[in-house]
C-alpha cells in the first residue's frame, strides 16, 4: 500500500544520497543558527546578522482571488504603485515593478531609500495598440516608465509605511539618464565606439554591492531597443547606481551582455570580488565574474573599479567546471581544425572569426561566446544567491518546456574547497517544483537569518490556473525552512492578485519588514473597460497597478 505523503515535502523525493548530503556539514545542517563568518555575500542580505524571523506562521492555501493574501496577523502597506508621484519634480513611479533594495538612513530600519526596478510596460500605461503598432507617444511612455525608481520611505508612528515625496534623493533612472561604460567593450567597435550610452530599460532583478550601491540588470531589452530604434548593443548590461548620489551611473561591460536576471556578489577568501549571474532565457548559461584585484573596505565606492578588470567564466554542469569566456579561449576554440558549432551557435566559422577579435567583442556577444567557450545551456537560470551561512550558491532554474522541465527547480552549487574563486564545483537539485512541493516555476530568492529560503514563483500569466498549473492557482511567495519541525517543506506565505507575480523580496536590517513587488496584475487585459484585475483596489480606480508593498507582522527572537 502506498503511503499518503505530504505533497509539500520534497526532500524525501531527492534520494538517500542527497538526503545524506543535506544532513552533512556541507548541507542544510550548517544553515541553522547565525550566519557563518566565512561568508560576505552582499545582496538581499542586510538582515542576516541581526535577529531571526521566528514563530513562523500558519501557511495559507493557494488562491485565485484578485487579492494579495498573507497569513493571519500579517499586513501590508502599498508603499508606491505605478504612476504615483515620487518627488517634488513630479516624476512618477514606473511600471513592471521588480527588484527591491532597502538602504537605511542613519542605520534605521524604519527610514531609508528603496531602489526599485521597472522591467516593462503594458496596456495600463500604454493603452491599446493598432495591430501591435506603437505610436511615438507610446514609445516615449515605454521608455519613461521602464528603468528604476529611488524613493524615500519611512514607517510612521502608527506602523504604516509611507513615501516621502519631498525627498531630496527621490528620482527616476530611465531613458533620460546617461551612463558611463566601463570595461573591455568601452569605446570598442561592438558598441559603435561609445564611451557613454543613453538610458536603461528592461530592468529586472539586481543586487547590492559590498560598497553599498545597487547593481541593476537589463534583461529583455531587445524589443524596447528595436522599438525606439536605439543601438541594441548599448543595452543588456549590468548597471550600477548609488541611491544617495544621482550623478553616479555606470554600465559594467566586463560582466557580459545577455538577458541578465540578477547579480549575487560575494567576497572570496583571498579578497577578490566574485559576481554570479544568470541569463534568463531557455537554454542559457550561468556565469561568474572574478575580479583581478582585491576588495579594500577603506576605499568605499572606489571598489567599483574591481568590476572593470577580471575574468568572466561560464559554467558547465556536466564537467563541473567554470570555463573562461575570453578572446584567447574563443580564438583557441575557433582555431581547432575539427571545430563544430555547439548547440545554439549557427554562424559559420569564418563569420565567427571575423566577429571575435577583442575581449570587447566577447563580452558584447556573450551568449554566443559563452557557448563557444564550452558553457552548458540550462533551464532559464534566473535569481542566484550566495548563502550567507555556508557559501553555497542557489540558482532558480525557473522552467524550460522545450525539454520537459515544466515546473523548474532550485539548483545548489558547492564550489571546490568552499572557495568562490574555484574553477571546479559540484551541485545538487535542492528543490524541485511540482505537485510534490506545492510550487511551480521558482524565480527570486532571499534568505532570512534563520537560514530559511524565501522563494517567489513565476508561472506565466497565460498558464495560470490552467492544465498542469491549476492546483498552484495564482503565483505565490513560499518559505522553505532549513531547520526545525517544518524543515524541507515549502510553506506558502503569500498569494498574489490575478495574473501577477511577486518579485524582489528584501528584508529591512531588523527583519521586521519585508518589501515585495506585485508585478503586472491583470496582465492579460485586452480591453481597458474590462480589466482582469483591479489590484490594489484604490477607491475609484479603474486599472490595475503594479507596485511595492511593505509586509509587517514578523515576530523576532
Amino acid at each position: 500500500m502506498e503511503k499518503n505523503i505530504d505533497r509539500r515535502t520534497f526532500l524525501s523525493y531527492l534520494g538517500t544520497g542527497t538526503a545524506a548530503l543535506a544532513a552533512a556539514s556541507a548541507g542544510l545542517g550548517v544553515l541553522e543558527g547565525k550566519a557563518s563568518a566565512m561568508s560576505s555575500a552582499a545582496n538581499h542580505l542586510f538582515g542576516f546578522k541581526t535577529n531571526k524571523v521566528s514563530g513562523y506562521f500558519d501557511p495559507i492555501q493557494p488562491s485565485n482571488e484578485d487579492k494579495l493574501l498573507l497569513p493571519k496577523n500579517f499586513k501590508y502597506d502599498v508603499v508606491a504603485a505605478f504612476d504615483d508621484i515620487i518627488n517634488e519634480a513630479g516624476e512618477r513611479f514606473g511600471q513592471g515593478s521588480d527588484y527591491n533594495a532597502f538602504f537605511p538612513i542613519g542605520g534605521s530600519s524604519s527610514h531609508g531609500l528603496l531602489a526599485n526596478n521597472h522591467e516593462y510596460t503594458n496596456i495600463f500605461a500604454l493603452g491599446t495598440t493598432d495591430s501591435g503598432k506603437f505610436t511615438q507617444e507610446q514609445i516615449q511612455k515605454t521608455l519613461y516608465y521602464q528603468g528604476m525608481s529611488v524613493i524615500e520611505i519611512y514607517r510612521d508612528g502608527n506602523g504604516v509605511w509611507k513615501m516621502d515625496r519631498q525627498s531630496k534623493y527621490a528620482r527616476r533612472i530611465n531613458h533620460l539618464s546617461k551612463f558611463q561604460l566601463t570595461g573591455p567593450a568601452k569605446g570598442g567597435a561592438a558598441v559603435s565606439g561609445a564611451a557613454t550610452v543613453q538610458g536603461t530599460f528592461a530592468n529586472c532583478s539586481g543586487g547590492v554591492t559590498l560598497w553599498n550601491t545597487v547593481l541593476s540588470c537589463e534583461e529583455n531589452y531587445e524589443e524596447t531597443a528595436n522599438l525606439a530604434k536605439l543601438p541594441v548593443t548599448h543595452y543588456g548590461w549590468v548597471i550600477e547606481i548609488d541611491p544617495f548620489d544621482g550623478t553616479y551611473l555606470k554600465k559594467h561591460t566586463a560582466l557580459g551582455r545577455f538577458n541578465h536576471e540578477n547579480t549575487a556578489m560575494g567576497l572570496a577568501a583571498d579578497g577578490r570580488v566574485v559576481v554570479y549571474m544568470g541569463d534568463d532565457k531557455k537554454d542559457a548559461c550561468i556565469y561568474k565574474f572574478v575580479s583581478q584585484d582585491k576588495y579594500d573596505a577603506r576605499k568605499g565606492r572606489s571598489n567599483a573599479a574591481l568590476l572593470e578588470n577580471g575574468t568572466l567564466y561560464v559554467a558547465n554542469l556536466k564537467s563541473g567546471k567554470w570555463l573562461p569566456v575570453t578572446i584567447e579561449e574563443v580564438k583557441k576554440v575557433l582555431g581547432n581544425e575539427k571545430f563544430i558549432n555547439p548547440a545554439g551557435v549557427t554562424a559559420s566559422k569564418d563569420e565567427l572569426l571575423k566577429k571575435y577579435t577583442t575581449q570587447g567583442d566577447v563580452v558584447t556577444y556573450c551568449q554566443e561566446a559563452g557557448l563557444l567557450a564550452g558553457g552548458m545551456p540550462t533551464d532559464r537560470p534566473e535569481d542566484i544567491e550566495i548563502s550567507p551561512f555556508d557559501n553555497t550558491i542557489f540558482i532558480c532554474h525557473t522552467n524550460n518546456d522545450s525539454h520537459g522541465n515544466i515546473h523548474g527547480h532550485i539548483t545548489r552549487i558547492f564550489e571546490k574547497d568552499n572557495d568562490l574563486t574555484a574553477l571546479e564545483f559540484n551541485f545538487e537539485i535542492f528543490a524541485a517544483g511540482g505537485r510534490q512541493s506545492g510550487f511551480s516555476s521558482p524565480d527570486n530568492l532571499s534568505f532570512d537569518s534563520n537560514g530559511d529560503l524565501w522563494v517567489v514563483t513565476d508561472i506565466s500569466s497565460t498558464s495560470l490556473n490552467k492544465g498542469v498549473y491549476t492546483s498552484f492557482m495564482n503565483n505565490g511567495l513560499f518559505v522553505i525552512p532549513t531547520s526545525g519541525p517544518s524543515k524541507g517543506q515549502a510553506l506558502q506565505f503569500a498569494s498574489g492578485p490575478v495574473e501577477s507575480e511577486m518579485t524582489g523580496p528584501f528584508f529591512t536590517p531588523d527583519e521586521q519588514t519585508l518589501f515585495l513587488s506585485v508585478q503586472h496584475p491583470g496582465e492579460n487585459t485586452t480591453d481597458l473597460s474590462k480589466p482582469t484585475s483591479l489590484w490594489p483596489h484604490r477607491p475609484g480606480d479603474k486599472i490595475a497597478r503594479c507596485g511595492v508593498v511593505a509586509i509587517s507582522g514578523f515576530k523576532l527572537g
